[in-house]
């Protein structure tokens, strides 16, 4: 025998989001060599970013201006015949932190490596707190309409049946549309620094779920 379908149950969403300022900026700096012998090639990789990283780690600190390094290759070149006539690769470093200004005269005194570029986001601290605001925000927004809901069909109140919490992203994390500058551009040979601006993230949260009016 079926059950009866409950009666007195309705279906509601609400989202809530909120756009800040990215605060984590991330530069790629690179070079690429090439010549007849692997060796060499990988010696003169290996030159670049060691003194890149001697300039870099000068100016390194947690959280304001972390340094890394990034990809490294070394490829074959082939000719007619497909025979190797050559060798060709290239290496990374990354620079990425909160500290802006300190980051970009950092790159702008690099003179061993070229700009491959730059990128803002929010870092994870930023991330995580602007989600739970953004939660409690619709989280919020849902309460406030189930209570309105629950009055304007004449019941005292009402009890959660269901609830679910997603981002605006199919995989329920949390949404960031960094703005990304792309710059194919020799960084300066002096200690200008590379100029770059921040952009927005948005942070959108939606609370769905059925209540039971009573």
């Amino acid at each position: 025998m079926a059950m009866p379908a409950p009666a007195n149950v309705v279906q509601i969403d609400a989202s809530g989001f909120k756009e800040v300022t990215q605060d984590w900026l991330t530069m790629r700096l690179t070079t690429t060599e090439s010549g007849a012998d692997a060796g060499t090639v990988q010696n003169q990789l290996k030159m670049a970013i060691e003194s890149a990283l001697v300039v870099a780690r000068a100016q390194a600190q947690p959280g304001l201006l972390e340094v890394r390094t990034g990809q490294f290759s070394l490829y074959p070149r082939y000719g007619s015949g497909g025979k190797i006539n050559g060798w060709q690769g290239s290496t990374e470093l990354v620079l990425e932190g909160r500290d802006f200004a300190r980051i970009s005269s950092t790159a702008g005194k690099i003179s061993t490596l070229t700009m491959g570029g730059v990128a803002f986001s929010l870092s994870r601290e930023a991330r995580q707190q602007l989600e739970s605001e953004v939660q409690a925000q619709a989280i919020g927004r849902f309460k406030a309409r189930a209570a309105e809901v629950a009055k304007v069909f004449g019941f005292n109140g009402y009890t959660l049946r269901e609830i679910a919490i997603s981002s605006a992203d199919s995989g329920g994390e949390v949404v960031v549309r960094p703005r990304v500058m792309a710059m194919e551009a020799k960084a300066a040979m002096s200690d200008a620094p590379v100029p770059v601006e921040a952009g927005k993230s948005m942070v959108n949260v939606t609370v769905s779920g059925s209540i039971q009016l009573r």
